[in-house]
């Protein structure tokens, strides 16, 4: 029984994709800590597929020069920054394994944790091993509130559940992974659709890694924007919540109504009123604003999609391209 058991697993291969942009600093520290994760899967192959997007640094000679190294080390590179939810679908698309994981080539997804995983995914059944932080520390505190603050919203307006501190780096069976890549829109929120295809999940907890090398892209600008792409991705609630604003706005505005013509019937009307009235005017302008930027949010992304651009354009690989 033991015997079949590793002859099986000599058969598997575990795909890991690893986006980059401008992490030539850390590519070689990754591949180093993954070689001694390696020693213990003994009966399993890997092979890697980074993805360059648009780096700016030597990312992509070094990736090259890596490849050379072994054939277990890919490579695609896009002809520009299409952003890391291209990048994860980039490589899922050509990824072979039998199992997909994604990792962050800064370490902060330890891969001492992949084993682990494995043995989950491979003994226990489960579709899906992803991991989730249950501490940020290391993190400026204001992002590390309106993280949190973005996880309890999402989670109370969508009917997708989007575990807190949850992290890409999760190890997942071919069939979730094809299940994904069933997922074509354009407008790409990978938590969400991790949550959205369903299948069994479970998660480890493990304290927040801070980087080896170099610096986060990830700016707090770039944060409330995927925030924002998230919301809009998942949830209606935007758009139910600025009709109701519309509606009370409007029925305040016919009571107010009601009410001054019964008071200047009663006691006149002594003053003009415009400090008043401007001051509504400027309300009632800025909620119309509000409510039309929520409906610009959601026509601008079907627009997108309308277009059907491609997610990402290749410019050149090491693996056989792929129909994007």
């Amino acid at each position: 029984m033991g015997k079949n058991k590793d002859e099986k697993q000599m058969n598997q291969l575990i795909t890991i994709i690893i986006p980059c942009f401008n992490e030539e600093q850390a590519i070689q520290h990754f591949v180093d800590e993954m070689s001694k994760i390696e020693k213990q899967f003994e009966a399993t192959n890997f092979e890697y597929i980074f993805i360059n997007d648009g780096s700016t640094d030597n990312t992509l000679p070094v990736l090259k020069e890596l490849s050379k190294v072994n054939e277990k080390y890919h490579y695609l590179s896009f002809s520009r920054n299409f952003g890391k939810e291209a990048a994860l679908y980039a490589g899922l698309q050509h990824s072979t394994g039998d199992y997909v994981t994604v990792m962050d080539v800064d370490l902060q997804d330890p891969p001492s944790l992949l084993p682990k995983m494995y043995q989950l995914i491979t003994e226990e059944k489960y579709d899906c091993v992803g991991t989730r932080r249950v501490s940020r520390k290391g993190e400026p505190k204001i992002r590390s509130f309106f993280a949190r603050q973005f996880y309890r919203v999402i989670n109370r307006i969508s009917d997708v559940e989007i575990v807190d501190g949850a992290r890409d780096y999760r190890l997942m069976t071919r069939q979730m992974v094809d299940a994904i890549l069933e997922v074509k829109e354009y407008n790409r929120f990978s938590k969400g659709i991790f949550s959205w295809v369903g299948f069994d999940t479970y998660y480890l907890e493990f304290e927040n890694v801070e980087r080896t090398d170099g610096e986060t892209s990830w700016s707090f600008w770039s944060l409330f924007k995927y925030s924002l792409d998230g919301i809009v991705a998942f949830s209606e609630f935007p758009l139910v919540f600025s009709a109701f604003v519309g509606l009370f706005s409007f029925v305040g505005a016919i009571i107010a109504l009601i009410f001054i013509i019964i008071r200047a019937l009663v006691y006149g009307d002594p003053t003009s009123g415009w400090p008043s009235l401007v001051c509504i005017i400027l309300a009632l302008g800025g909620l119309q604003l509000l409510c039309l930027g929520v409906v610009g949010q959601y026509l601008g992304k079907t627009f997108l999609e309308t277009k059907r651009r491609p997610i990402y354009i290749i410019k050149e690989s090491s693996k056989v391209n792929k129909d994007n």
